[in-house]
């Protein structure tokens, strides 16, 4: 990617000599090393254990179960009217509580509950209290920040990485650069910038390009979900040199991944930059918890990967792994990281412990594995992935079947519109390291009782988003 690389040169230099580039300074703690480590303490499992299973067993007020049973809408409060209600019963009167089996969640290796991702938190707060708040540039950014920082990068097998305060900001930084640099070629439509996107991206991809647009010079391409044909199609009619294809590597809301060695293909061929962003597979993924394309072995031909620290990391934050020149190039003129407040301190010590967790405790990702297959195999759906996507159809069925699961003691919620299509509402259900074989099997019965396992549909192509 030569091409990319020089525009990236270019722009930095563009940035140089009007004297706003930007740099991160690691702030020091007085009473530590130059890099923080982990505990020599520090310990790890070889099973599931409880704390893990704290990760998937929930309690609801009963008062919110019968809300939820009626679809009554709530603004959060169900609990706090049950306190009420008992301190003027009686200090000794409990709240009705039930107990509920989560296969809505995002954690996908139960690393929330780890005693070393607590113990870390924990750690850091005493020592530091939240840290130094403010945003990175100024006095945000911390020795954790930076050994987050490599963790993640030689996680990703990139050069460097940048952390943010959620996914979301990550991709909306990483997108308005993008539309800086088509912005540097003025008027001149074919020097612009060429992004082209997945119909079913996520709505920080969408959300980012619609503010690149907006810089000047960028046109954008919806190309069909996973529809390699039509994108090659795209690819070539385009004559614009800087062309960028963004996807999701993990769909959130159909479990299938994105044709990984097709894009690698196709960026040989039109020499585009590959943006991807793991947020669903990042730790989950791959080998050594990679992500998706570490998964099928494309590692080297995505040049940016973007995730999130809080899903399979049970923590919470954003991150770019990029080379150390689109680095300086995104902290630079990424909005939405120069102008946000740096992800806390105990947070980033945290999400530290819980990468290191994942790469030794290697049985959790060949457990959710084991889940995704006995899910294939009691029910006879092809799933692919641990987000388990079952199209229903209509709102008033989606919402029929998540009120069964919450009567069998799941915790499954109805996706519906704007989310997703009118008549193409669906339960959408996660699986985590801290299932077991037995909790599927209990899930696969319920499900069979409110819905037609073998004829419901579990993904949908050929949706096209608008921008």
């Amino acid at each position: 990617m030569s091409s990319w690389d020089e525009w990236v040169k270019q722009a930095l230099s563009t940035l140089e000599s009007l004297n706003i580039l930007r740099s991160l300074r690691p702030i020091h703690y007085s009473n530590h090393q130059l890099a923080p480590k982990i505990d020599h303490a520090f310990k790890v499992f070889d099973e599931i254990h409880l704390w893990d299973r704290a990760s998937v067993e929930i309690e609801i007020a009963e008062s919110t179960f019968q809300r939820w049973l009626q679809d009554v809408p709530s603004s959060g409060d169900d609990l706090t009217c049950d306190i009420e209600d008992r301190s003027r019963e009686s200090e000794s009167c409990s709240i009705p509580l039930r107990k509920l089996l989560l296969f809505s969640g995002n954690d996908y290796l139960a690393l929330s509950s780890h005693p070393m991702v607590a113990k870390a938190a924990t750690k850091a707060v005493e020592e530091h209290g939240m840290g130094p708040r403010g945003s990175a540039l100024i006095c945000g950014y911390t020795t954790y920040h930076r050994q987050l920082e490599s963790c993640l990068a030689e996680s990703k097998n990139k050069e460097d990485c940048l952390l943010c305060p959620t996914g979301f900001s990550a991709n909306m930084a990483f997108m308005t650069v993008v539309g800086y640099i088509g912005s540097l070629s003025d008027t001149n439509l074919k020097e612009g910038v060429a992004i082209f996107s997945d119909a079913l991206n996520h709505a920080s991809i969408i959300d980012g390009i619609r503010l690149s647009e907006r810089q000047g010079n960028v046109k954008v391409y919806i190309y069909k979900h996973c529809d390699m044909a039509h994108l090659n199609g795209l690819l070539s009619n385009c004559t614009m040199k800087k062309k960028v294809v963004a996807t999701d590597s993990l769909f959130s809301m159909d479990g299938d991944f994105a044709p990984m060695v097709q894009l690698s293909k196709l960026r040989k061929k039109h020499n585009f930059l590959l943006v991807v962003d793991d947020a669903h597979g990042t730790l989950v993924c791959g080998k050594s918890g990679g992500g998706v394309p570490e998964e099928f072995g494309c590692e080297s031909d995505v040049d940016i990967c973007i995730g999130t620290l809080s899903k399979a990391v049970g923590c919470h934050g954003g991150f770019i792994a990029c080379s150390k020149k689109w680095k300086q190039l995104i902290q630079s003129r990424g909005r939405a990281f120069i102008f946000s407040t740096s992800t806390p301190v105990p947070i980033i010590a945290a999400a530290h412990a819980a990468v290191v967790v994942a790469k030794k405790e290697t049985w959790r990702r060949k457990a959710i594995w084991k889940r995704v297959q006995d899910f294939r195999s009691l029910t006879g759906i092809p799933i692919t992935s641990h987000i388990i996507s079952l199209i229903v159809g209509s709102e008033e069925q989606a919402l029929k079947a998540s009120r069964h699961m919450l009567k069998c003691g799941f915790h499954i919620t109805a996706i519906r519109p704007p989310t997703v299509p009118p008549n193409l509402c669906r339960l959408r259900i996660t699986l985590s390291a801290a299932h077991t074989k037995s909790d599927i099997k209990k899930l696969t019965f319920a499900l069979s009782e409110c819905i037609s396992l073998r004829e419901s549909g579990y993904f949908y192509t050929n949706v096209t988003a608008k921008l």
